[in-house]
């Protein structure tokens, strides 16, 4: 009797941050509420206010700071001596300084000065996730600090091992990545794995299998491919091929020979008792947690590093692509690649679809701007790629390398041939179904 008083109170304290600040997490960003006529998760809406709050010219001011940092930064740390990749992206991060400031000031050559090019890069990309970043880092506090994240990995275990071979706290990257931003997702994955929670090839996985864009910009993909009158289909029917062949290439090299080694793993529970385990296992570390001042401090720097190594590399990568796409034919090489599949459905529009999928590897919405124009299988299709390939140049993959997860460009190159080309054999079929029910 007198043990069960002792524990007592941490209990509470521990069932207080538990149940408190973790459903402040999942209020901010999951549950969609109506403001001004916008209905989005509450993070989504913050960014929205604070975009207002600065202005056009504060925020691009303020994402010039951050691509100025990022450029900066590498130089202070002495990181960029430590190999080739890390040479060519300071590089590239001062070549995305250079394109920053001319998208900000309107010099340089009218070709970049297009709508498609500098303005779109800056204006709908860089300013997003320059504030989303470090802004969602300080509620990521709430939601993977304080035992929610074990809890829920308790529950679906048996879920997610066996299907994707990962920890059921994957549950929370993925739909974090789906809801608020494939940036929080990566943010989420660096911090589990950092603490030893994922070993280097669930870390991957998730990663490269399941931090796609937000549901926030695959409507600005819906809309652009004019597939809002099917948003629903559209949606659900990605998010599925996502998963789907997440499933599949985790079973395949380069991940599947990946170290499997997590300093913590999370404790294996029969059905019986799984309720109970997850409970007490998200007391505890809610128990042991750090302060919540502390843990917002933590998590905002991280937010910070991450901003400012992913902006510059986003300009300057993503208008090397755009050009790329737009006046050489290195995507209609690429597309050959691709094409065979294209071919196997008799497709119509099937070399442009094959090069449209190549050229996602350099921005994701390329496909969406390159098959604006195309049948609707094709468009749907399209829809669907660019989102389940997940990995590219002018953000993803940028965001993967400034964290500890150790994914080389070479690998990530391969898991997103396979992703893409995976997704666009299932995407092609899933669109003619699609259409026979119009």
């Amino acid at each position: 009797m007198n043990q069960v008083t002792e524990q007592a109170c941490p209990t509470g304290k521990a069932m207080g941050r538990l149940i408190g600040l973790s459903a402040i997490g999942i209020f901010i960003f999951f549950i969609p509420i109506s403001l001004q006529g916008k209905q989005s998760i509450p993070l989504d809406h913050m960014v929205s206010w604070l975009r207002g709050a600065l202005g056009d010219a504060g925020a691009a001011w303020y994402a010039m700071g951050m691509i100025l940092a990022g450029a900066v930064h590498p130089l202070v740390t002495g990181r960029w001596r430590e190999s080739i990749t890390d040479k060519v992206f300071l590089l590239l991060k001062w070549l995305g300084l250079a394109a920053g400031i001319m998208a900000v000031t309107g010099a340089g050559p009218a070709i970049l000065q297009a709508p498609d090019m500098l303005p779109f890069l800056f204006n709908k990309l860089v300013i997003s996730v320059g504030l989303i970043v470090p802004l969602g880092s300080v509620f990521l506090a709430f939601l993977v600090g304080y035992g929610l994240l074990e809890a829920i990995g308790i529950l679906v275990q048996k879920l997610m091992q066996p299907i994707w071979r990962t920890p059921g706290r994957s549950a929370i990257d993925a739909v974090a990545s789906f809801v608020g931003s494939y940036s929080i997702g990566l943010l989420i994955t660096n911090r589990v794995y950092s603490s030893g929670h994922y070993s280097a090839r669930e870390a991957a996985i998730i990663a490269t299998g399941f931090s796609t864009v937000s549901a926030t910009f695959m409507i600005i993909v819906a809309k652009t491919l004019d597939l809002m009158d099917i948003w629903n289909q559209y949606f659900w029917l990605t998010l599925l091929i996502t998963f789907i062949v997440t499933a599949i290439t985790v079973r395949l090299p380069p991940l599947s020979t990946m170290d499997n080694h997590a300093r913590h793993r999370e404790p294996e529970c029969n059905a019986g008792n799984r309720l109970g385990v997850a409970w007490q296992n998200g007391l505890e570390v809610a128990e042991q947690a750090p302060g919540l001042g502390k843990s917002i401090i933590d998590n905002f720097k991280d937010g910070l590093v991450m901003t400012i190594s992913i902006l510059p590399s986003i300009m300057s990568v993503g208008l090397l692509g755009l050009l790329i796409a737009k006046f050489t034919p290195v995507f209609d090489w690429l597309g050959y690649l691709f094409y065979p599949v294209t071919w196997l459905w008799g497709m119509e529009d099937g070399m442009a679809l094959s090069r449209a999928t190549a050229a996602g590897l350099a921005e994701m919405f390329l496909p969406a701007l390159l098959m604006g124009e195309a049948d609707f299988i094709a468009r749907f299709a399209a829809g669907v790629v660019c989102v389940s390939s997940v990995l590219f140049f002018s953000a993803s993959i940028p965001c993967i390398l400034a964290t500890r997860i150790p994914l080389k460009v070479g690998t990530l190159v391969v898991v997103w041939f396979i992703r893409a080309l995976l997704s666009l054999l299932l995407a092609i079929p899933t669109a003619m179904l699609v259409a026979s029910w119009q």
